[in-house]
């Protein structure tokens, strides 16, 4: 239903236009307020903030119609105004349109004229709400999807692979915040949200420096894949960088928690795909499978300021990264005790 606030001192209009428009109010079309000067108005506007457009006179006492306009402006630029008066000249026209109105109507009034120029102006009015809505949505989705994920929806093969699945080859890490959920559990919301966003966007900013993409956020911990070319070396050099970062943070709340991380690294054959329930609509575009079962376990494992690693990646980076072999550990699953290597620098 539309929204219409009436502006004009003589108050006999507002009997002519619930006369005249009788049919729209009562089918629920069109919803009526009235105010008889600009201050009024406003007032009005302040109790109706969802008002779509305003219909106003120009010569009213207090304040006037032009007036009311640049005040309108700086009020809700989304609502739309027509000027309704029998000042005609030019330069009220042009006064009104310079200070944002979206058309002009002269009295008395054609009410078929008057009916045509509500619809185009509730027309425009819905279109710059709708705009800004998408354009909000746009922004919240960026906030929680992945840039390749945004991408990929915006393909022509998006429709036609929404549940494609492929095995690819990668490295996946596990980065969590030690000790982080006891001061979760006495700390304020506010404090607690505030501190663990902070560490993300440090660890965020070093993952995609190094081309990784961040698959999800798992209360304190963070996971991440890289793929393509020299993913292993390219997530070391991320956990070395976070690591360092992080610890180098200085400690502004009140709590005085030092922030340390525990990291797990591995590297292999992963499925990817839209994994979630269908019939829900909720799918999540993310990796599974033993690898990234692995790279979970090492970072459980692992202790504060710790990069672990599995043998099979320590193989492949030993020459670029100085490591150090710990005692084999056991993992969920795993029948045999795993060796285990920790990246020093």
């Amino acid at each position: 239903m539309a929204k219409i606030l009436v502006v004009d001192d003589e108050t006999d209009l507002e009997i002519l236009i619930k006369q005249k428009f009788r049919k729209e109010i009562r089918q629920k079309e069109y919803e009526f307020f009235f105010a008889i000067n600009g201050k009024d108005a406003l007032e009005k506007l302040l109790e109706e903030p969802e008002v779509d457009i305003v219909l106003s006179d120009i010569n009213m006492p207090e304040m006037d119609g032009l007036t009311l306009l640049s005040r309108l402006n700086e009020l809700s630029p989304l609502i739309q105004s027509v000027i309704v008066s029998a000042y005609g000249d030019m330069e009220n026209i042009r006064t009104a349109m310079n200070r944002g109105a979206f058309d002009f109507i002269t009295k008395p009034i054609n009410f078929k004229d008057l009916t045509l120029t509500m619809e185009k102006t509730l027309k425009h009015a819905k279109q710059l709400k709708e705009t800004l809505k998408a354009i909000k949505e746009n922004n919240i989705l960026k906030m929680y999807v992945d840039q390749n994920v945004l991408s990929f929806m915006g393909s022509r093969e998006y429709e036609s692979t929404i549940m494609d699945n492929e095995t690819i080859e990668g490295t996946v890490m596990f980065i969590d915040i030690c000790g982080f959920t006891a001061i979760s559990e006495n700390t304020a919301a506010d404090t607690v949200v505030t501190m663990i966003n902070s560490y993300f966007d440090v660890m965020v900013k070093e993952i995609v420096a190094n081309d990784g993409h961040i698959d999800k956020f798992i209360g304190d911990a963070i996971m991440a894949v890289f793929k393509g070319d020299y993913h292993l070396d390219r997530a070391i050099d991320t956990a070395l960088a976070v690591r360092n970062k992080i610890n180098n943070l200085s400690t502004e709340n009140d709590t005085d928690f030092k922030p340390k991380v525990s990291i797990g690294i591995k590297s292999g054959d992963m499925i990817s795909g839209n994994i979630g329930s269908v019939s829900l609509k909720r799918l999540d575009y993310t990796v599974i499978g033993d690898t990234v079962n692995t790279a979970a376990r090492l970072q459980d494992a692992a202790k504060e300021n710790q990069i672990i690693i599995s043998e099979s990646c320590y193989q492949h980076v030993k020459e670029s990264f100085q490591c150090k072999k710990l005692e084999s550990i056991h993992l969920k699953n795993k029948a045999e005790p795993v060796i285990v290597y920790e990246v020093l620098e």
